[in-house]
């Protein structure tokens, strides 16, 4: 089984991915949004080394009891640094370890650790869910790669208030390097 575990981080990345989880504290006491850290995992279908993984997509599950009880257990995980769900469905296992679905947004930081391939992996198997708006920081610059499924969008800079396609803003500004 590939399993993707996570790679030792520095100070500076545990302050990124720790302000973007507390910027949304009181979106998550009134249930608007259920953001996840890297403790928790996100499953898809298909192989690391296939070219057929994808995110799940929760809408096409017809028994959503057999797959949350047994089915969410066998498949595949990554660890983002932060997904947040919003408008997208979602379901988790028993133990909210695993969650499956397609999140409104994932962030990875990289380092140095992250090589080409799976920095490559990630981003193609993100860009699987057309609804999915992911951002890349590089633990060493203020800059934010943006993609919208499969489309770049217009890069963002830790200098400004970070916004998301649906409206969340992350105050970032302190972190700028």
């Amino acid at each position: 089984m590939d399993i993707y575990m996570p790679m030792s981080t520095t100070a500076r990345h545990n302050k990124l991915a720790g302000t973007l989880f507390s910027r949304i504290i009181d979106l998550l006491e009134r249930k608007e949004v259920h953001a996840l850290h890297e403790e928790c995992s996100l499953v898809y279908w298909g192989k690391k080394t296939g070219a057929d993984c994808s995110l799940v997509n929760i809408s096409e599950i017809e028994d959503l009891s057999k797959f949350k009880d047994s089915i969410i257990e066998d498949l595949y995980y990554v660890q983002p640094d932060f997904m947040l769900f919003k408008n997208n469905p979602y379901v988790e296992n028993i133990r909210q370890t695993r969650t499956a679905g397609r999140p409104d947004l994932i962030v990875e930081i990289w380092s140095d650790g992250n090589s080409k391939n799976d920095r490559a992996f990630l981003q193609n198997l993100y860009a699987t869910s057309d609804i999915t708006e992911h951002w890349y920081i590089e633990q060493d610059s203020n800059e934010v790669s943006c993609y919208f499924g499969k489309n770049k969008i217009e890069s963002q800079f830790l200098s400004d208030v970070l916004v998301t396609r649906g409206g969340l803003k992350f105050d970032l500004r302190y972190l700028v390097i």
